[in-house]
């Protein structure tokens, strides 16, 4: 079976444009067949957004960006900000790059499975983990995340709790103080701050 954080060149395409609004700002991105968020901007993704504190940070990794939702909008937010956007789908890259481009927004987009393309340090990842390529690589983001935040930094996920989102707060304590900020039909919003 075909997943988001996989390859799949054989895999029919099938791009549709999406046009949201999240906190006043309009958008459009484009998702496709292979990609995470292809049926359009899920409800965890918004939720994250919609409750995200981006006061005083600058410097952003958006770790699995999918089709890019959470880039465009902190660019819609700020078209000055640094962020770096990466994924293990080079469809989901590509698709990126069009709806950065479709929006007349700039960032750095890049193939990355985990951090192993990432030699800087951001204000702040942000991740909706992929929960279906295994623990080990959800852990991988969220634990390894400490190692590429800035003094202060922040990491933000989004994580449903019945798949696990209070065990990892737990087996992650000694790398970040967490804090729930949102929580909603199941979702958390976590925003991890760094020891």
């Amino acid at each position: 079976m075909n997943q988001y954080f996989n390859n799949n060149s054989n895999l029919e395409s099938n791009i549709v444009e999406n046009k949201v609004n999240i906190n006043g700002f309009d958008y459009i991105f484009y998702t496709d067949n292979g990609v995470f968020n292809k049926k359009g901007l899920d409800f965890g993704t918004r939720l994250l957004l919609e409750n995200i504190n981006l006061n005083g940070k600058n410097s952003f990794l958006d770790m699995g960006c999918g089709c890019g939702v959470v880039g465009l909008f902190l660019l819609k937010n700020n078209p000055q900000y640094i962020i770096d956007m990466v994924d293990v789908n080079n469809r989901a890259l590509e698709l990126t790059k069009k709806s950065l481009n479709k929006n007349k927004l700039e960032a750095n987009v890049f193939y990355s499975d985990t951090y192993i393309n990432i030699n800087k340090k951001y204000d702040c990842i942000i991740t909706n983990p992929p929960i279906h390529a295994g623990k080990k690589v959800v852990y991988d983001i969220i634990k390894n995340g400490k190692n590429y935040l800035n003094n202060n930094g922040e990491i933000w996920i989004v994580m449903r709790k019945d798949q696990g989102a209070l065990s990892m707060m737990k087996d992650m304590i000694d790398y970040y103080n967490f804090e729930i900020i949102k929580k909603a039909k199941g979702f958390y919003i976590i925003c991890g701050k760094i020891k």
